[in-house]
């Protein structure tokens, strides 16, 4: 049934896919684009197909190692020119757990109505997090491990808005934005800090090709908060990161998920991202999408989670092979998901996509 994946000789190229997205050369294949795989989705993959033992990371280095070399194989063999994984500052957020219907695992959702920080008081009581309390392992361990020809794509795990709004909560947020928007600035620059210091650590890796960080500002039909105020208390910490990762001359990628099209020029003109990802065919279609601004940023993925979850393999296979038809043509696009690889994706239809892709890119 699978008769590409998995790939049997990789020959992963980093910097033509990076050339490609940029528009430094002529698209002549296609490249595979993910944010994030679910390890529940990877873990079969990995066992059945790679014919390797699974490991879970049991608070030691060895297992913890042996994971990273599972994780490292999974994105090799799947025919990505780069590794992407992502860690970040443990902020304290209030959230709400249950069990995944579609897994064996706990889902966790934040507290949309009850914030860590509510007021003065709150903010200065509240256990800041720092730079030191993270453990870089895993990202020096893939920098270190990679398959030649392969990158290490990262980024802070949950970007300025994501933080702002857990530790808010999305009520608390809104209802600052009005009453206490002092407050608010203080919490912004304060996670912006902390993050702009992971990524001084971070874009000091050899090996990274690209930041690619996560910021879902957006919902079906617009942003989360208002367009001013994602302006005022989040854009220019974007734009910092983006302007970190240029000077050191990489490419700055960003998911965000949701209707963000009312702050796009801004993404594009003023922040200065480099390609945009997360995608859903009911607010507006990839190919759609890249009419519009594919002559200024790359586009990343599109099939959109709804056919990957609920699709059947032909479905998914139509759909990958339309978008390399349509928007692969045009350039500066790689086929991915249009969000992510969560746990309520069939690994068959996960595998049709990828099968799909590397067929046509003739591997």
């Amino acid at each position: 049934m699978w008769q590409h994946v998995p790939v049997k000789n990789p020959k992963p190229n980093a910097q033509e896919f990076i050339d490609i997205l940029m528009g430094r050369m002529p698209q002549r294949r296609t490249p595979l684009v993910e944010y994030i795989v679910d390890d529940f989705v990877m873990r079969p993959i990995v066992v059945n197909l790679l014919g390797r033992e699974w490991v879970t990371p049991r608070g030691d280095r060895e297992s913890l190692k042996a994971y990273l070399d599972n994780f490292i194989e999974f994105w090799y063999r799947m025919g990505y020119d780069f590794v992407r994984i992502e860690i970040g500052l443990p902020f304290r957020e209030n959230r709400l757990v249950a069990p995944d219907p579609a897994s064996t695992k706990q889902r966790a959702w934040v507290d949309e109505h009850h914030g860590a920080i509510s007021s003065w008081e709150d903010f200065e009581r509240y256990p800041w997090p720092r730079v030191e309390d993270i453990d870089f392992f895993p990202l020096e361990y893939i920098n270190e491990n990679l398959p030649e020809g392969i990158g290490l794509i990262s980024s802070h795990s949950g970007g300025i808005f994501e933080h702002l709004s857990w530790i808010m909560s999305l009520e608390g947020l809104s209802l600052a934005l009005y009453d206490d928007p002092e407050l608010v600035q203080a919490v912004s620059d304060r996670i912006g800090e902390l993050i702009t210091k992971f990524y001084e650590h971070l874009l000091q890796l050899e090996n990274l090709i690209a930041v690619f960080p996560g910021d879902d500002m957006g919902f079906r039909s617009g942003t989360l908060v208002s367009p001013e105020a994602l302006r005022k208390y989040c854009l220019p910490w974007h734009k910092k990161w983006a302007e970190m990762a240029h000077q050191r001359g990489l490419p700055y990628f960003l998911h965000s998920c949701g209707n963000v099209l009312a702050i796009m020029d801004d993404l594009t003109n003023d922040v200065g991202i480099d390609g945009k990802h997360s995608f859903e065919d009911a607010i507006i279609t990839v190919e759609e999408f890249q009419q519009i601004y594919g002559d200024r940023i790359a586009v990343l993925g599109g099939v959109d989670l709804n056919i990957l979850s609920a699709g059947t393999p032909e479905k998914v296979r139509q759909r990958t092979r339309q978008l390399i038809e349509t928007c692969g043509a045009k350039g500066r696009f790689a086929i991915g998901s249009g969000n992510s690889i969560p746990t309520y994706v069939p690994v068959e239809n996960y595998l049709a996509m990828i099968d799909e892709a590397l067929d046509c890119m003739g591997i």
